[in-house]
C-alpha cells in the first residue's frame, strides 16, 4: 500500500510542477503584455494563453497535491469538539462525498472536452484547440478522487 500512496503522491507532485510552470508563464506573459502595451504594442493572444490555457492548468493541476498536503481551508471548530472516532467518521464521510463530486465533475469535463474536439473548437486569436486542457483538468479530477481514497486509507490506518 505504501507503494501506491507514494506513486499517487509523486504524480500529484508532477502535476503541481506543471501548474507551477503554467503560473510562471501566466505571470511572464502578463508582465510582458503590460510593458508592451505601454509602448503601443501587445502580446497577441495573451488573454487566450493566460485565461483559457494556463488558468485551468494552474487550478486543476494544483488541486491534488494541495489536497494531499491538506493545504485547503477546513473548519476545525466542529472537528475539535468531536471524539477521534467521530472525527474519523466525519472525515471519511466528507471524503466519500468529495469523491462522488469530483468523479461527476471529471466525467462531465471529459464529455465537454469530447464535444470541443468533435466540433473543432479553437481559441479565437491563436486558433489553439483547448479540448486538451479540458481533458487534463478532467484527469486531475479523477486523480483527486484517488487522493481522497488515499486519505481515507491513511485515516483508517491511523485509526486502527
Amino acid at each position: 500500500m505504501e507503494k501506491v500512496l507514494g506513486m499517487v503522491f509523486q504524480v500529484s507532485k508532477g502535476l503541481n510542477s506543471i501548474a507551477a510552470g503554467a503560473l510562471t508563464l501566466m505571470i511572464a506573459i502578463t508582465v510582458v503584455d503590460v510593458f508592451l502595451r505601454a509602448i503601443g504594442h501587445a502580446v497577441v493572444g495573451a488573454y487566450e494563453i493566460v485565461g483559457l490555457i494556463c488558468g485551468p492548468l494552474v487550478i486543476g493541476f494544483a488541486v491534488p497535491l494541495s489536497t494531499w498536503n491538506k493545504n485547503h481551508v477546513s473548519m476545525d471548530i466542529l472537528l475539535t469538539r468531536l471524539s477521534s472516532g467521530n472525527r474519523d467518521v466525519l472525515n471519511v464521510t466528507t471524503r466519500i462525498i468529495c469523491i462522488l463530486l469530483f468523479a461527476f465533475i471529471g466525467y462531465n469535463l471529459f464529455s465537454v472536452g469530447s464535444e470541443f474536439r468533435t466540433a473543432g473548437e479553437v481559441s479565437q486569436t491563436l486558433h489553439l484547440p483547448f479540448y486538451w486542457v479540458t481533458y487534463g483538468v478532467a484527469v486531475c479530477c479523477f486523480l483527486e478522487c484517488i487522493v481522497f481514497i488515499c486519505d481515507i486509507v491513511k485515516t483508517w490506518r491511523v485509526g486502527r
